[in-house]
């Protein structure tokens, strides 16, 4: 016999159904249906658990948010030398390919921020998080003598999440011409010139 899941885990699993949902049918175009669809519950089993499907949707922007912060930093939390350290960040920071569904998701989240305050402060938020990290890392490569910084390490910071989200969304658009790899050595091609260190995959 099957034991019965929890209220906390009926949401999880709820909340991760709206993240397949808006992925599939984009923050626009989601509705109750798809995410009970995602769920294999009711519509009704849905509003039990969330009656404003908006509260739903702002979960699942915010889980998305945390999930893709936090694999940035488990990525690169046992890596001591800079210089890898910032390679090992600009890789983790673009989609692995057009159907990525954890960068789709914060191009909708992007999409929408101008619309929803709250999905901004998400955005908003997130950049800044992204920037400190990027900060930390040429701060300490700087006090090491491995980069010889060009401009302040928040300005560089700031550029190098913005190539990310811009080089991001190309690969999620299918550039022809723009991949991962592409975008990578594209991002690293400043980041070398910032930082004045030889910086390879």
């Amino acid at each position: 016999m099957t034991a019965r899941k929890s209220r906390s885990d009926r949401r999880i699993d709820l909340i991760e159904a709206a993240r397949r949902a808006i992925v599939r049918h984009g923050i626009d175009g989601v509705h109750l249906a798809h995410v009970a669809e995602e769920a294999g519950l009711t519509s009704g089993a849905v509003l039990y658990h969330y009656p404003d499907l908006s509260e739903l949707l702002v979960e699942a922007h915010h889980a998305s948010v945390e999930r893709f912060y936090e694999h940035r930093m488990r990525q690169i939390s046992t890596i001591s030398d800079p210089a890898r350290k910032l390679v090992t960040t600009i890789r983790s920071g673009l989609p692995t390919g057009p159907l990525d569904p954890d960068v789709r998701l914060l191009n909708e989240l992007g999409g929408a921020a101008g619309r929803n305050r709250i999905y901004g402060l998400l955005l908003t938020t997130l950049f800044d998080r992204q920037v400190s990290m990027y900060q930390a890392i040429l701060d300490t490569g700087q006090a090491l003598g491995v980069f010889d910084l060009t401009a302040e390490s928040l300005t560089i910071s700031r550029n190098l999440v913005a190539l990310e989200d811009a080089y991001g969304y190309r690969i999620t658009a299918r550039h022809p011409l723009i991949g991962p790899e592409e975008a990578a050595e594209l991002i690293l091609d400043y980041a070398r010139t910032a930082t004045g260190c030889d910086l390879f995959h």
